[in-house]
């Protein structure tokens, strides 16, 4: 019986001490970890953009008049220089009322009264005009036999001269009275008795293509150079995207894109064409005034890998503004700051956690270039708890499950 109790006791004493002894031993710490790779990486600016058909044609009104009601509607597919897209209706005179009448006939009177002048003045002109050429020669032939002198004979030619030209004077005087007396009696033409009921205007087509927009479906007056339809290719599109003037200067004209979130399955491809030299002044969401960039892009993506996207849909686009097929990169998740410098912990293979200072060059969302202090296949600790430190004993959080 004694004997049990020591046996008891000793085992209870072992126990004790065996819990504390390994209560005083350092416990590791279970890290999430991350493999340092070498591979391709890039750097991108991530903008919302819209899609525009590249070449838009605005069909216009050629003469004022009545369109009529529209033959073709949005979506029509026309063919360049056949399809006609409006016919419009030249417009008539407008009918006069009483008092616009009284003048325009008031007018015509006039008109004639001036017109009559006119050929009475001919009249004289000529007359003089003939006197004046019999005097000259007649003074001609006595100058010849020399009983006229040289400035008898000039005076003579001199007056007869002004005599031509008087003629001529009141001729185009009364072709102006007579073009006067036409535009007068034209005013007092009524719209039922002009001949007005010619045919319509037709208005083709200018490209092949689609309709895009059409302003009026209803017969309606419109002026010259009134809009009525426009006209382009759906599937010859191009990105319109809005970026700040401080992220339009990091990329070029050239620069490759992929485009997302644009409705359909998997990625397009596209290229930056153009980057424009002039900014312009855009309110937030916020009402924060920002200077803005357009830039456009072209779809490369074939149209057969788009189907459905159309014009002014939203995308989402990823302009690359760096890339290395060989970046030495580590998880952003894995860095932390002291000062101006980046640090890591680095997992080694004495399972203890060494503090590491790196030097750092391109970033994205997700990776950090590395220019110094690690190579490829080094394993660093991930979102770092307060319990991780230099010299401190690590576990692999995977290991645990």
């Amino acid at each position: 019986m004694k004997f049990r109790k020591i046996l008891f006791w000793g085992v209870a004493a072992a126990v004790v001490g065996a819990g504390v002894w390994y209560s005083m031993q350092e416990q590791p710490v279970p890290v999430d970890l991350a493999t340092v790779t070498s591979g391709p990486m890039e750097v991108t600016i991530d903008v919302d953009g819209v899609t525009r058909i590249r070449n838009e044609f605005e069909v216009v009104a050629p003469v004022g008049g009545t369109v009529l009601r529209s033959p073709v509607a949005v979506g029509d597919e026309v063919v360049g220089g056949e399809t006609i897209v409006a016919s419009i209706e030249p417009a008539q005179s407008a009918i006069l009322d009483y008092r616009s009448r009284l003048e325009a006939e008031a007018a015509v009177k006039e008109a004639e009264a001036a017109l009559r002048l006119a050929e009475a003045n001919i009249g004289q002109a000529e007359s003089n005009f003939t006197y004046a050429r019999d005097q000259y020669q007649r003074v001609e032939q006595l100058f010849q036999t020399g009983a006229a002198t040289r400035s008898q004979l000039d005076d003579a030619k001199l007056a007869m001269d002004q005599a031509r030209s008087n003629l001529q004077l009141v001729l185009s005087e009364r072709a102006l009275r007579q073009a006067t007396l036409d535009r007068a009696k034209v005013a007092l033409v009524a719209p039922e008795q002009n001949g007005e009921s010619q045919s319509a205007v037709h208005v083709f087509a200018p490209v092949d293509g689609r309709i895009l927009t059409v302003s009026s479906m209803s017969e309606r007056i419109v002026p010259a150079g009134s809009l009525l339809v426009t006209v382009g290719q759906p599937d010859d599109l191009e990105l319109v995207v809005d970026m700040l003037s401080a992220d339009a200067v990091r990329i070029r004209e050239g620069a490759s894109a992929v485009v997302e979130r644009w409705g359909g399955a998997g990625l397009l491809t596209a290229s930056v064409r153009r980057i424009e030299p002039s900014a312009f002044t855009k309110i937030s969401a916020l009402g924060i005034e920002e200077q803005r960039v357009r830039v456009l892009l072209d779809l490369e993506s074939e149209a057969s890998d788009r189907q459905g996207l159309g014009d002014n849909f939203r995308v989402y686009v990823r302009i690359t503004e760096w890339s290395d097929e060989n970046a030495i990169q580590v998880p952003i998740s894995a860095l932390f700051r002291e000062g101006s410098d980046w640090f890591v912990f680095v997992a080694g293979a004495d399972n203890m956690i060494k503090k590491q200072r790196v030097t750092l060059g391109r970033r994205n969302t997700l990776s950090a270039q590395v220019l110094t202090g690690l190579t490829p296949g080094d394993r660093v600790v991930t979102h770092p708890s307060d319990r991780v430190g230099d010299g401190v004993i690590f576990v692999d959080r995977t290991e645990l499950d």
